[in-house]
């Protein structure tokens, strides 16, 4: 496995800006197997999906988790929590920026007031251990200080916050939406149910991997770094008893695969899933179209093998919009 197999070139003008509105008139790349795939919207997963079929969901909730801080010299600084340390989310894990300058006990200051003390490099080395300072509780102090933390490559503006959060999200804690959820909207949801689809949750908190490219030329020796996640026990019978099981986004799979692998319905996961891999749960994968180059399009490949370089393009030949705020797929691994 080399790092260049999951390289494609991506226009930056392909790179959506904006949702689309509605949520569900986002376009849907149908996977046919070795035929050609059908364009479709995501509304339409109400004739795609049928009685028997259970649609599993991340109802992980952002945080305003980017932080616009300045240091007591004046010189900027920035920090990204990726992942709480404690029980009152007052101690987190965090991207800091200017990593190299920033010593232990250092107080970062927002509107004048401090905010984050750095207590030490985190035992991983590429990230640091941070406390939030302030009376109150933390998320209500992220919520006046905090920022949506958008990926760094969409510049435009977000007019709405609750774009960029599921209509589903439910447990705060992730430092990025899973994006593939951003497409439903209640009706849809009620349809499908009318129609037989049930939906059920897992939550798995969005961590460093999301913002860490790979760099090793063998991508199998990329550190994965451990994310939460949690799968009910209710979830887990009602895969059992599915017709398919329907992963929306690759946090949702990251989280069924874990918990059947493991063993384990909550806790830590470092799970890498790269070909050749063993699928225990997910038989249909709803995602949007991954930056070249990471783990996530390493899934893709594990989950429909090397057509996903056709899927993708097909998506680029037909204007589909990538990225956090693009369209959507849907792969069904059966037709490998």
């Amino acid at each position: 496995m080399r790092l260049e197999d999951f390289d494609y070139q991506l226009p930056d003008e392909r790179i959506a800006q904006h949702p689309v509105e509605p949520r569900d008139s986002a376009r849907l790349l149908v996977d046919q197997g070795s035929a050609a795939p059908l364009h479709r919207y995501v509304r339409d997963l109400r004739e795609l999906l049928h009685e028997g079929d259970l649609l599993v969901v991340n109802d992980s909730k952002v945080i305003p988790a980017r932080l616009r801080l300045l240091r007591s010299t004046g010189g900027a600084a920035e920090a990204l929590l990726l992942d709480p340390l404690d029980g009152d989310r007052r101690v987190w894990e965090a991207m800091v920026r200017p990593a190299k300058k920033l010593k232990p006990g250092e107080e970062l200051l927002s509107n004048g007031v401090p905010l984050v003390r750095v207590v030490r490099r985190s035992d991983a080395g590429d990230t640091m251990v941070i406390e939030l300072l302030g009376d109150g509780d933390p998320l209500e102090l992220l919520q006046r200080h905090g920022e949506m933390p958008l990926p760094p490559y969409i510049s435009a503006p977000l007019q709405q916050p609750d774009r960029y959060q599921t209509v589903y999200s439910n447990e705060p804690g992730s430092a990025a939406a899973p994006t593939a959820g951003l497409h439903f909207t209640p009706e849809l949801l009620a349809d499908l149910a009318a129609a037989g689809v049930q939906t059920a949750r897992v939550e798995l908190v969005v961590g460093l991997d999301t913002f860490k490219p790979v760099s090793e030329a063998d991508p199998r020796e990329h550190p994965m770094h451990s994310e939460r996640y949690r799968v009910p026990a209710a979830t887990l019978e009602a895969c059992r008893n599915a017709r398919r099981v329907v992963a929306v986004g690759t946090t949702s799979v990251r989280a069924l695969e874990s918990a059947a692998t493991l063993g384990e319905t909550e806790g830590r996961t470092r799970i890498f899933i790269h070909r050749p891999y063993e699928w225990k749960t997910v038989d249909v994968m709803m995602t949007n179209f991954h930056m070249p180059r990471t783990t996530l399009l390493m899934m893709i490949d594990a989950f429909v093998g090397s057509r996903w370089r056709h899927l993708y393009d097909t998506a680029l030949a037909e204007n589909y919009r990538f990225l956090s705020f693009g369209d959507a797929m849907l792969l069904d691994r059966s037709l490998t």
